[in-house]
Formats: structure tokens, C-alpha cells, sequence
């Protein structure tokens, strides 16, 4: 299908969504470049208010389906992203194989802290398991064991990372771990985690996870945790569709957020806010962009 057909379809399919109070699903088009312009394509209109003044130090807004740069701030610089990453790594998996394939856990793979699901040695998941706790929770151990068993060790599924990344079009970018935790060398940039966000949209599962606000994971034995979306957006902003938290004292507050309105849709990054703004510089950067 080419690119002005496909555009047309997804943006009437937001239409005709959001006309019946729905949030839709975001359906980008096939190429993967952000700010590529190309003949016959429409770009939406810039919003006509100013920008908000957000406290985080490196920020972008970008459309989704045309991958236009709506809003930027420091958009360029590399910075540690924590947790946010973890897109990246859901969709190496994802690429890898069928989600339905099993993943047995590892000792190897619960040696990391902080964040966990105290996944144990033995016990036998899906990777559509993990990865939806992976999105929902954040679990540094479901990382490990998810790169660990796509690649055969932590140090091929790293190269797998940063060859995925290459291929998608983040060039500001270099990984050193599945999960976000601090390493000398690894860093992002708000530009590259809008290009990765931008990705993600495209699998179904992806979105459905991202949006889930709360999810009942179940362990082999039966026993059951109920895991609440870190994302607080979810909870703000009716029409937020998710996407990815991220927090280390090096990256500071990150926020990988989408949401889809009246026809629109935008993916909002912030990176290095604090604990009370991060928030609200993306609620603002979202209602900017969509209200």
C-alpha cells in the first residue's frame, strides 16, 4: 500500500474512533524514519498556542503517523534514560520470535536490583508473559531473563539492542544492558526514544500492555501479584495511551508518553525532570499537543 493511501486509512480510522469516544489504536506507517517529509503527505498543522515551560532538560513531541517534530527541547543530547530502554527491549523480543514461546528463569537472571519481580530459578514463563510485566512493572529481573533467553547471554542480546536501534534510526544512541540501570556508556537522547516509541506503536500487544493500568501476574505456584502501571498519565488523561517509565539518580524522572485525540496522535518524551514535575511537564506536553 503506498504511504498516502496507508495515511489516509489510519487517519480515518482515528476519526471514526475518537468520534465514538474511543481511544484508538495508533497504527504508524511502515517507515520508520521521524521527520522524513515526503511528497503528497499532509502534515498536520502545528498547535496554535505556545509550548508550555516544563522543567525537564531534554524533552520532544513528535506526530505519530507522519513522525513530524512538533515540539523540541534539547531533543539532541545524550543523557541516561533508565528504564525508558526497556521499549528497546521489548521489541528485540518481540523481532526474535513467537511471544508465545517459553522462557525458563535462570539464577543468573535475578541477580539485579532494584526493581523486581522475584521471578526464581526453574520456574517457566511465556515471553507475552514477561514481556507484558516487563511494560506494566518494569521488573530488572524479567529484563535479564527475556535478553538472556532471546540471544543465549546478557552480552549478544546488548549487541542485538544497539544493532536494532541502528536499524530503526537512533543514532544518538548506545546500550550496555536490557534493563536501565546506570553503566558508563549508555545514554539516549529524547529524539531517539520518540523514534523507538514510535516503533513500539506499530505491535498491537505493545499498545495493549502500555495502556494496561493494572495487570494480575501469576506465578507457577499460583500465586498471584497485582502489578500497577507506573505510568501515572494513565490515570491523568482520559485519552493517554501509554507507553514507558524510566528513573535512576543519573537520568533523573523519564517519561515515555502517546496519546490519541480527536483524530490525533502524539508520542511526548521527558527526560531528566524530578519526582514532582515529570508528571506534569508530560500532562502539559500532551494537552498542548492534542487539546
Amino acid at each position: 500500500m503506498k504511504l498516502r493511501e496507508l495515511l489516509t486509512t489510519t487517519i480515518a480510522a482515528l476519526l471514526a474512533a475518537c468520534s465514538a469516544g474511543q481511544a484508538p489504536p495508533v497504527q504508524p506507517p511502515v517507515a520508520a524514519q521521524p521527520v522524513v517529509v515526503r511528497p503528497n503527505v499532509v502534515r498536520p498543522p502545528l498547535p496554535s498556542v505556545n509550548a508550555p515551560s516544563i522543567q525537564a532538560e531534554s524533552a520532544v513531541v513528535i506526530d505519530t503517523i507522519t513522525g513530524r517534530i512538533l515540539y523540541q527541547k534539547s531533543s539532541r543530547t545524550p543523557r541516561a534514560v533508565a528504564s525508558t530502554q526497556k521499549l528497546l527491549t521489548a521489541l528485540c523480543v518481540v523481532k526474535a520470535g513467537p511471544l508465545a514461546d517459553p522462557v525458563t528463569v535462570q539464577a543468573a537472571d535475578t541477580a539485579v536490583e532494584p526493581s523486581k519481580l522475584y521471578i526464581k530459578a526453574g520456574e517457566v514463563y511465556t515471553r507475552r508473559t514477561l514481556v507484558k510485566a516487563l511494560l506494566v512493572k518494569s521488573g530488572n529481573d524479567v529484563a535479564k531473563a527475556l535478553a538472556r533467553d532471546v540471544s543465549g547471554t546478557e552480552a549478544a542480546f546488548i549487541n542485538l539492542m544497539n544493532n536494532t536501534a541502528k536499524s530503526i534510526g537512533m543514532t544518538q544512541s548506545h546500550f550496555k544492558n536490557p534493563h536501565g540501570l546506570t553503566e558508563e556508556g549508555q545514554f539516549s537522547t529524547a529524539l531517539d526514544l520518540a523514534i523507538l516509541a514510535r516503533e513500539v506503536t506499530k505491535t498491537p500487544y505493545f499498545r495493549e500492555c502500555m495502556k494496561t493500568k493494572a495487570y494480575v501476574f501469576q506465578y507457577p505456584d499460583g500465586r498471584t501479584r497485582t502489578l500497577t502501571n507506573t505510568n501515572k498519565i494513565l490515570s491523568r488523561l482520559t485519552y493517554c495511551t501509554g507507553m514507558k517509565t524510566g528513573t535512576t539518580r543519573a537520568s533523573g524522572r523519564c517519561l515515555v508518553s502517546s496519546g490519541v485525540l480527536n483524530g490525533k496522535a502524539v508520542i511526548a518524551v521527558a527526560l531528566s525532570s524530578s519526582s514532582a514535575e515529570i508528571w506534569n511537564d508530560s500532562e502539559k506536553l500532551l494537552k498542548w499537543a492534542l487539546e
